[in-house]
C-alpha cells in the first residue's frame, strides 16, 4: 500500500495562501500588477493534481488487492466529490439567479453544467463577478475523465501518462499562440491546464513510488529555491515582453509557475521549518484553508474591482462606515480588510450550515 500521510496540515495553509491572492487580485484590481490570483489559482490546480492523483492511485492497489474491479473506486470517487462541490455551488448560482446577479441567468445553463469556461472562449468575454468559475469548470472537467484514464491505466505506465498530459498541455498552447487563437482559451480551456494537474500527478507518484528519491528533493530548500529564481526570472520576462500577450505569457506561464508550485506543496508535505511551519500551521491559516471553496465561491460577489457598481450593497456599508470613521479611508488595507471579513463571514456559514453537515455523509462511503 502507498506510503503517505491521509492528512498533511501545511495544505490547509497552502489553500488559504492560494485563495487569498486570488482575492488581493480581484479586490486590488489595476493597482496590482503582479500576477497573484493567476499563481493562486495554479497552485490550486496543482494541488488537486497531487490529492486526486494520491487517492487514485491507493484506490487502483486497493482494488488490485482485493480482487475487484474499479467500479466501486469510481462510484466512491465521484460521490465524494460531488457531495464536497456541488451541493453549495449550485445553492450558490441558483441564489444569485434569484436575484438577478449580474450574468448568472444569462449564462445559467453554462454555469449548471460547469461550462462557463467554454463560454467565455466563445463569447470572448468574461462574465462579470461570477467570471472566477471558470477555474471551478476546469476542475469538474478533469475530475470527469482523469479518474477512469487512471485506474485503467496499468501501473507501469503511470509516469508515462502524467508526462503526456504534461505534453499534451504545452503543445496545446504552443499550436494556439502559433496560430494566433484568442489568448482566452490557452488562458481557461482544461486541456491547456493539464500540465498543472499533470505536475501535482508527478508529485503523488514520487512519493508513492519512490518515496526515497521524493525526499532527497523535497527535504531540503535548494529545489524551493531554484524553482523560485526560474519563476522570478520568468515574471520578469513575461511582464517585460513586447507585446503583452506574448510566449511567456501564453505558452510557458503556467508550465513555470507549476513547477515552482510543485516545489512549494512538495516541501509542505514533508513540513516547511519555521517560519513556514507557523504560516501554514497557524490555527487561522487551517481554519481558512479549512473553508478556501466558499471564500473562493463568493470573494468576486462581496467585491471584484472591475465589475462591481457604486450603487452595491458591500460598496455602500462601506461607505456609511467612512462616514462615520474617515480614518478608514486613509488606507487600502481596511477596505480590503472589510472585504476579507464579509468573505469569511459567508464562507462561514456556508461551511456550518451547508459544507459540513453534507460533507459528513462521505463518511458512509468509503475507498
Amino acid at each position: 500500500m502507498s506510503n503517505h500521510k491521509t492528512y498533511i496540515a501545511q495544505l490547509d495553509g497552502l489553500r488559504f495562501i492560494a485563495v487569498t491572492l486570488v482575492m488581493i487580485d480581484h479586490w486590488l484590481g489595476e493597482a496590482n500588477h503582479l500576477p497573484l490570483g493567476y499563481f493562486g489559482v495554479n497552485l490550486f490546480f496543482v494541488l488537486s493534481g497531487f490529492l486526486i492523483t494520491r487517492i487514485l492511485i491507493s484506490s487502483q492497489q486497493r482494488d488490485t488487492q482485493l480482487g475487484r474491479g474499479h467500479g466501486h473506486s469510481l462510484k466512491v470517487f465521484f460521490i465524494r466529490r460531488n457531495l464536497r462541490i456541488w451541493p453549495v455551488y449550485y445553492l450558490t448560482i441558483g441564489v444569485l439567479a434569484l436575484v438577478d446577479f449580474q450574468s448568472v441567468r444569462m449564462a445559467f445553463w453554462w454555469l449548471a453544467t460547469y461550462t462557463p469556461n467554454i463560454w467565455i472562449v466563445i463569447h470572448q468575454t468574461w462574465l462579470g463577478a461570477i467570471d472566477h468559475l471558470w477555474s471551478l469548470a476546469v476542475e469538474e472537467q478533469y475530475y470527469l475523465f482523469f479518474p477512469f484514464l487512471l485506474l485503467f491505466t496499468p501501473e507501469r505506465y503511470f509516469l508515462r501518462m502524467l508526462a503526456g498530459l504534461i505534453a499534451v498541455s504545452v503543445l496545446m498552447r504552443v499550436a494556439l499562440f502559433v496560430t494566433n487563437a484568442p489568448w482566452m482559451a490557452q488562458f481557461v480551456l482544461m486541456p491547456t491546464c493539464l500540465d498543472a494537474f499533470g505536475m501535482g500527478g508527478l508529485l503523488a507518484w514520487l512519493i508513492i513510488y519512490r518515496k526515497d528519491l521524493y525526499d532527497r528533493l523535497f527535504a531540503n530548500n535548494f529545489l524551493l529555491i531554484g524553482s523560485f529564481l526560474a519563476y522570478a526570472l520568468h515574471l520578469y520576462f513575461m511582464l517585460t515582453t513586447e507585446p503583452s500577450r506574448n510566449v511567456f505569457t501564453d505558452v510557458s506561464d503556467r508550465f513555470v509557475t507549476s513547477l515552482f508550485c510543485v516545489a512549494i506543496i512538495g516541501r509542505a508535505v514533508l513540513g516547511f521549518g519555521q517560519p513556514g511551519k507557523w504560516l501554514l500551521e497557524n490555527p487561522v491559516a487551517r481554519y481558512l484553508g479549512q473553508i478556501s471553496y466558499g471564500l473562493y465561491l463568493f470573494h468576486n460577489i462581496v467585491f471584484n474591482y472591475y465589475h462591481t457598481q457604486p450603487t452595491y450593497i458591500t460598496l455602500r456599508i462601506w461607505r456609511k462606515a467612512v462616514s462615520i470613521l474617515p480614518a478608514l479611508d486613509s488606507t487600502a488595507l481596511f477596505q480590503l480588510g472589510y472585504f476579507y471579513a464579509l468573505t469569511i463571514l459567508l464562507a462561514a456559514l456556508s461551511w456550518y450550515l451547508v459544507e459540513k453537515p453534507i460533507n459528513s455523509l462521505k463518511d458512509k462511503f468509503s475507498y
